[in-house]
C-alpha cells in the first residue's frame, strides 16, 4: 500500500498518559512537527529552548520539499474529515491547499478528540465540533513560528511579514520564502504560548468548496477499505455465532467443515467458532457444513412482543426527571383540552454498505491490527485484551471504513480477528457476511414514549409531558448519573425550544438484553420524530397552521426561528401543495446544529411517496458547504429509510430479518429531490453528520398526516397505511 494516508504508512502505537503533555522530537528527516496536548496548543517553556527537542505538538509536518503532512485522527467514512480536518490547519497555516496531504493517526491518547475525554473516536458529529479549535490553532502556532523564522533570516522586523499560500511574505520589499526553505530555522524557535486567530472575515479557504482529498483514491480504486487488506500468507475466517443473544457453544463437530477443499482450521473463540480457510468462499462452505450445539441462555424464548409489552407496563410508572417546568401534572388535570398519545419504535440496524471485517496478525512479540474503524481507542483496547499484550506491542492500521453510523466504535469484530490469528499462527481476516452483520449488530434500542399535552381555550400550549422508556447507552459505556437519567436518550425532547409554561421529560431505562449500540443520531432519531410529531398534533388540535404554531412558540430560540422561516419560504409553505400531496414541517436541535425540514409526500394503495425535502440548517460557521449539504442528503435519507421501512424484530431470542430482501433500503427510484439551505452563522460550530438523519421521520410522518388525515403512532410506516 502506498502513499501517505494508506494504512501502511502508520506508526507504532504506543501507550501515554493523557495528562501527560506531549513532547516530539524534531524527526530526522528535516521536517518542522507541531502538534498540542489535549486541551489545546501549548509549549513547555523548559523543552521548548532545547535545541534538539521541539514541543508545540503532532498535527501537523511541514516538509522540506513544502508538502505539509496532516495527521487525522478523525476517520473517513464518507463525511469528509479528511478534507474538513485538514482545512482547519491550512487556514491557519496559509498553507498552498495544493501541498496538503494526510496521514491516519495511530492508536495513540495524544490524538484523541477533546469532547471525548482524549479518546479517539469518530462519532456523535463530534469531528469539526471537537477538533476545530485544536487544528486551527495547530495551524496557527505554525505560522507564527515561520513567520519569525523568516524574519530572523531577512533581519527585519516580523510586523513587516505576512503569508500567502505556503510562503512568508515580506510585505515592504515583496520578497518571500517558501514554507519549506524555513523548517530547519522554525524547529529551532521556543514555540509561543498563545497566537492570534484568523477572523473569519480573513479567511480565504474555510466556508468555500474545495475537492475533496478522499475522492481521486476512490476513483481510481486505489482507496484501501478493510476488505482491500492484504497480508503475506493470509486466512479468511467465518466466524458462527449463537443465534439466540448470550447464548453459548456447548459442542460443536468440526469434521465436515474441515472436509471442505480449502478449510485449515475451526477454532472456538470467545464470540463462538471460526472456520479459518484459503478464501471467503471455503470459510463459507466450512461454515455450512460445521455442526454445533448451543446453549441458547434465558432468551431463547424473548420476542418483541414480550420486549414491547414490557415497555408499556414499566411506561404505566413515574420516570427520573429529566426536566421540570412549573407543574405538568397539575396543568394536564386543569385543561379540558389535554390528550394523551404512545409512540413505539423499534430496533434498527445499521446496514453499513462495507460488511464488518478485520485483520489481525497475533504473534508472541506483537500483534497488527487492520481495521476499518471509527474509534481507534476501543480497537486499540479490544486488541491488546485478545491478544494478551501489552499496549506499545500492539499496532492499530487505519483504513478507509465503508459506511459506519456507530456500528464501528464498537470492538468485538477486532477482537474476533486477533482471537482467531492468535488461535491459528496465522494472519487472519474475519469478514461478515450480510446476514452476520443484520442478525448481530448492536442495535439501535427500541422505546416506548407516553406523551401528553394540553392547550388553553385559545389553543396556546400549556402543558407538555413525555415519559421514554429505552436501554440506556451511559449504562452500557460507563454508568447512569446520580440523577438516573440518560442523557442521550432525551435528546431533543429534554433541551425542547418552545415556550410552553409546563414542561415535564421523565426517563426509565430498561435493558430486555438484546444488544443495542450507538446507531446515527441515538436518542435523537427517536426524538425528532416523537416530540415534532406530537407539536404537530398540538397545532392540529388548536387549529393553528403548524409552521405558524411552532413559530409563534420559539420567540425565545432565535436561531430555531430563523431556520424554520427559511425551510417555510423555500418550501413555499403559505402555498398549496400539488393535487394529491401534502406537506410536513419539522425543527430541532441535534448534536449543536439547528434543523429544519418541509417533506412532501403522496400516499397511493397506502404506499407513502417522498417526492421532495427541503433542509434549512445552522451550524454555526461553514467550514466546507458541499460536505454540509451532502451530509444534511445522506442523513436525511438514512432517516427516511428507517421510518418507511426499517424494523429488527426478536423471536425466539433472535433477529428474524437476515438481509436487505426483509430489512430493505431505500431504492434508488424511491429517492426525493433535495434542497439545502445554510442559514449563514458566526456560531461555533455544529455537528453535521447525523442532525438530518433525527429530524427526517419528524417531517415526514407529518407530510404522510397532512395527506391522509392519519397520524401513526408506530415506525415503521411500513403497511399501516394499507
Amino acid at each position: 500500500m502506498k502513499g501517505p494516508r494508506k494504512a501502511s504508512t502508520m506508526s507504532s502505537a504506543h501507550a501515554s498518559d493523557r495528562r501527560t503533555f506531549l513532547k516530539v522530537s524534531l524527526s530526522a528527516g528535516g521536517a518542522l512537527m507541531i502538534g498540542g496536548y489535549l486541551d489545546g496548543l501549548a509549549a513547555n517553556p523548559q523543552n521548548a529552548a532545547a535545541a534538539d527537542v521541539f514541543s508545540p505538538s503532532v498535527w501537523l509536518r511541514i516538509a522540506p520539499d513544502n508538502t505539509v503532512t496532516v495527521m487525522l485522527s478523525q476517520l473517513e467514512m464518507g463525511q469528509g474529515v479528511m478534507t474538513s480536518m485538514p482545512m482547519l490547519v491550512a487556514e491557519e497555516l496559509d498553507a498552498d491547499w495544493a501541498t496538503i496531504k494526510t496521514e491516519w493517526a495511530p492508536a495513540d491518547s495524544k490524538y484523541g478528540n477533546p469532547n471525548f475525554g482524549g479518546v479517539q473516536l469518530t462519532a456523535g458529529s463530534n469531528s469539526v465540533r471537537g477538533m476545530w479549535k485544536l487544528l486551527r490553532t495547530a495551524g496557527g502556532t505554525a505560522r507564527a513560528m515561520l513567520i519569525t523564522a523568516a524574519a530572523s533570516t531577512w533581519g527585519v522586523p516580523e510586523s513587516t511579514c505576512s503569508t500567502e499560500r505556503g510562503d512568508v511574505v515580506h510585505l515592504p520589499t515583496g520578497r518571500r520564502a517558501r514554507y519549506g526553505s524555513l523548517v530547519d530555522k522554525a524547529a529551532t524557535l521556543p514555540v509561543p504560548t498563545n497566537v492570534t486567530l484568523k477572523d473569519p472575515k480573513d479567511f480565504r479557504l474555510l466556508g468555500r468548496a474545495v475537492a475533496r482529498l478522499d475522492i481521486p483514491e476512490k476513483v481510481s480504486g486505489t482507496a484501501v477499505y478493510g476488505l482491500d487488506v492484504k497480508r503475506p500468507g493470509l486466512l479468511v475466517a467465518r466466524v458462527v455465532r449463537c443465534p439466540v443473544f448470550g447464548g453459548k457453544v456447548e459442542s460443536f463437530n468440526a469434521r465436515k467443515a474441515t472436509a471442505v477443499a480449502g478449510v485449515r482450521h475451526v477454532v472456538q473463540i470467545s464470540s463462538g467458532v471460526a472456520v479459518v480457510a484459503d478464501h471467503y468462499w471455503a470459510a463459507t462452505k466450512g461454515v455450512q457444513a460445521l455442526e454445533v450445539k448451543w446453549n441458547e441462555g434465558p432468551l431463547a424464548n424473548l420476542t418483541s412482543a414480550d420486549i414491547s409489552r414490557r415497555y408499556a407496563a414499566l411506561a404505566e410508572q413515574p420516570g427520573k426527571v429529566a426536566r421540570s417546568d412549573g407543574d405538568a401534572a397539575a396543568a394536564l388535570k386543569a385543561s379540558p383540552r389535554a390528550f394523551e398519545r404512545v409512540y413505539e419504535v423499534p430496533f434498527l440496524a445499521h446496514a453499513t454498505m462495507e460488511p464488518m471485517n478485520c485483520t489481525a496478525d497475533a504473534r508472541a512479540d506483537g500483534c497488527d491490527v487492520w481495521v476499518p474503524t471509527q474509534g481507534q481507542t476501543a480497537s486499540h483496547q479490544a486488541a491488546i485484551a485478545a491478544s494478551g499484550l501489552p499496549a506499545d506491542k500492539v499496532k492499530i492500521h487505519t483504513t478507509y471504513l465503508g459506511g459506519g453510523f456507530g456500528r464501528r466504535g464498537e470492538g468485538d469484530f477486532v477482537t474476533e480477528a486477533v482471537e482467531a490469528s492468535k488461535a491459528v499462527g496465522k494472519p487472519v481476516k474475519v469478514v461478515w457476511s450480510r446476514e452476520d452483520d443484520m442478525q448481530h449488530d448492536f442495535y439501535r434500542p427500541i422505546s416506548h414514549v407516553r406523551m401528553w399535552g394540553a392547550l388553553d381555550d385559545s389553543g396556546g400550549p400549556v402543558a407538555f409531558m413525555q415519559r421514554i422508556v429505552q436501554q440506556s447507552l451511559l449504562k452500557r459505556i460507563g454508568a447512569l448519573p446520580p440523577s438516573g437519567v440518560d442523557f442521550i436518550s432525551v435528546d431533543g425532547s429534554v433541551g425542547l425550544p418552545y415556550t410552553i409554561p409546563n414542561i415535564r421529560i421523565e426517563y426509565i431505562e430498561h435493558d430486555p438484553g438484546i444488544p443495542f449500540g450507538f446507531w446515527r443520531s441515538v436518542g435523537a432519531s427517536v426524538q425528532g420524530y416523537v416530540v415534532e410529531s406530537f407539536i404537530d398534533e398540538m397545532a392540529t388540535a388548536a387549529g393553528k397552521d403548524p409552521y405558524q404554531f411552532r413559530r409563534d412558540l420559539l420567540s425565545k430560540a432565535p436561531r430555531h426561528r430563523a431556520v424554520l422561516d427559511l425551510v417555510a419560504e423555500k418550501s413555499g409553505w403559505q402555498t398549496p401543495p400539488p393535487q394529491g400531496r401534502g406537506r410536513g414541517i419539522a425543527v430541532m436541535e441535534a448534536f449543536g446544529s439547528i434543523v429544519g425540514q418541509v417533506a412532501e409526500v403522496s400516499v397511493a394503495k397506502g404506499v407513502v411517496r417522498v417526492h421532495k425535502i427541503w433542509c434549512a440548517v445552522d451550524t454555526g460557521w461553514v467550514i466546507d458547504p458541499d460536505t454540509i449539504k451532502a451530509q444534511m442528503e445522506g442523513g436525511t435519507v438514512y432517516g427516511l429509510t428507517a421510518a418507511l421501512q426499517g424494523e429488527i424484530t426478536i423471536r425466539s431470542g433472535r433477529v428474524v430479518q437476515n438481509h436487505f430482501g426483509d430489512y430493505p433500503m431505500m431504492r434508488h427510484s424511491e429517492m426525493p429531490e433535495i434542497e439545502v439551505y445554510i442559514v449563514p452563522s458566526v456560531e461555533a460550530p455544529g455537528g453535521i453528520g447525523e442532525p438530518s438523519t433525527a429530524l427526517a421521520a419528524g417531517a415526514l410522518l407529518n407530510a404522510v398526516a397532512a395527506v391522509t388525515g392519519k397520524r401513526l403512532y408506530r415506525l415503521p410506516i411500513g403497511n399501516q397505511l394499507a
